[in-house]
């Protein structure tokens, strides 16, 4: 009789054979951005929200070349046309102009009105929450102090406040939301860089004689940027909404550019006319939203890899 096989056993023939249910083995030769990338793609919710961002970032980047129709003529003959017209497939706005054609040029300025602030808030937040967290002492007090004054405010009121002060346009909307989303961004970094600034490693590396700014890009930065990213991707759809209500306000894109939220806007007086097309630019705002919510979620869980 010949004993079973288990995991790093020796085959007759000399070859080392792992049982198929050996995690530590699968995530050792994986890694763990490979184990991780292994458990999204078994996640049919997150896949999904990943395809349909992806689909919405393919269109977004074709649309000046895929639009049916030229999404700045408009015909007042033709305007407020239902949902299935032989011409309008998803009928036209209040100027006649083709509405699937502004809606998918529309998501270019949405998209980018939604991930450029996060993107900075990211690298600047991070910035100073790592900075905070690993000095500690009277620079994390007075960083984390003044990053504090900010959350007094809430999100909405500060990016209309800034937005207002600053002047319409997309450049001062996105150092608008960019300034609501750095001190949420820095408070999480701080956070998770001090729970690791008295592991093992970063004393070990104190001890072999690296600079401060060393272990912080080497050892910290590694070590962070995982949660913080994580945290981040789940501001996307916050700024998308609030990127959108700033150019409901008047205070973000200005006609005649296509974007989501101003389409909502230039459409509230048509909405007992026609409140299907009406609503089209808010669905596109949410389904968009929803989308990196649920993706923002389904990493998060494929990060949480318990032993």
């Amino acid at each position: 009789m010949t004993a079973p096989l288990t995991a790093g056993s020796v085959a007759l023939d000399g070859n080392i054979t792992a049982a198929p249910d050996a995690p530590e083995a699968f995530i050792a030769s994986r890694g763990f951005w490979g184990h991780v990338g292994h458990r999204l793609v078994r996640d049919p919710v997150a896949m999904a929200a990943g395809i349909l961002i992806l689909i919405v970032i393919a269109i977004a980047i074709l649309s000046p070349w895929i639009t049916p129709m030229d999404p700045y003529k408009g015909s007042m003959l033709r305007r407020l046309k239902p949902v299935g017209d032989a011409t309008y497939w998803l009928g036209s706005d209040e100027l006649g102009r083709d509405m699937i054609s502004r809606l998918m040029l529309g998501s270019r300025l949405s998209l980018f009105m939604g991930v450029t602030p996060v993107l900075i808030a990211f690298v600047i937040g991070s910035g100073i929450g790592i900075l905070a967290g690993y000095v500690g002492g009277w620079t994390n007090t007075i960083l984390m102090r003044t990053i504090d004054v900010f959350f007094a405010f809430p999100s909405v009121l500060l990016a209309i406040a800034l937005s207002g002060a600053l002047g319409a346009g997309i450049f001062n909307s996105i150092v608008s939301l960019t300034c609501v989303f750095v001190p949420q961004i820095a408070r999480v970094a701080e956070s998770v860089t001090t729970g690791i600034r008295r592991r093992d490693y970063i004393d070990a590396a104190k001890l072999s004689g690296a600079s401060a700014f060393t272990i912080m890009r080497v050892q910290v930065l590694g070590n962070v940027v995982g949660p913080i990213f994580v945290y981040s991707t789940s501001l996307i759809s916050v700024s998308m909404i609030l990127a959108s209500g700033l150019s409901f306000l008047g205070l973000g894109v200005r006609p005649p550019e296509p974007e989501w939220g101003l389409m909502l806007n230039t459409l509230r007086t048509a909405i007992y006319v026609n409140p299907v097309v009406a609503a089209l630019p808010g669905l596109a705002i949410f389904i968009v939203s929803i989308s990196f919510n649920l993706f923002s979620d389904g990493l998060r869980s494929a990060m949480e890899i318990r032993q």
